[in-house]
């Protein structure tokens, strides 16, 4: 019978574990490269939810707008779409830049100045976000006790500078963001 030694020739085999004989950082690898498969496909499928979020081109589209106030005449108010919602461009007469002067001083539920409400050297024109700040609902001009806006929905009155009398509306009329590009044009957005 042959000598055999044992350990001399080991079988990987037949060891217990199959790991015992593999390079960890081999290993180390493979936990990596699948942690970042994984990763990039749940933001590759998560991706489409996320995009879907961001607003739609149109919308993108009327988020500013450029207005000819030449088409406005003294005393005319015009209405224009701006970001879904009425937008007022009123050419103001000098008695409503007077009576809304006259009223800054007021009690008024949101304090505000007439000059606050329009850029400096253009009183004639007032520019607002043409909703009611109570429900939502579009105050036509003329009505009310102050020359200026009126909420038929639920009564609220605004003077000739936007801002809120009476009635249930808690803020003025908004004043959106704009700047003039020259004598006649105005960028609104």
């Amino acid at each position: 019978m042959a000598d055999t030694v044992v350990g001399a020739n080991p079988d990987p085999h037949a060891s217990g574990s199959s790991l015992e004989g593999e390079d960890p950082n081999r290993r180390d690898f493979i936990h990596i490269a699948a942690g970042v498969a994984a990763v990039g496909l749940v933001g590759g499928l998560a991706w489409p939810f996320i995009d879907q979020m961001n607003p739609a081109g149109d919308t993108l589209a009327l988020a500013s707008i450029e207005f000819d106030l030449s088409k406005v005449v003294e005393g005319q108010q015009v209405v224009v779409k701006w970001r879904g919602k009425p937008l007022f461009v009123r050419f103001r007469t000098a008695k409503e830049i007077g009576a809304a002067i006259k009223d800054n001083h007021a009690d008024l539920r949101d304090p505000a100045t007439d000059e606050s409400r329009h850029k400096p050297g253009k009183a004639q024109y007032l520019i607002l976000v043409g909703t009611c700040t109570h429900l939502g609902c579009v105050p036509t001009f003329g009505g009310g006790d102050y020359g200026g806006w009126f909420c038929p929905c639920h009564g609220s009155v605004y003077d000739t500078s936007g801002r809120i009398r009476k009635g249930p509306a808690p803020k003025n009329l908004e004043v959106p963001d704009y700047a003039f590009l020259s004598d006649t044009k105005v960028k609104v957005g």
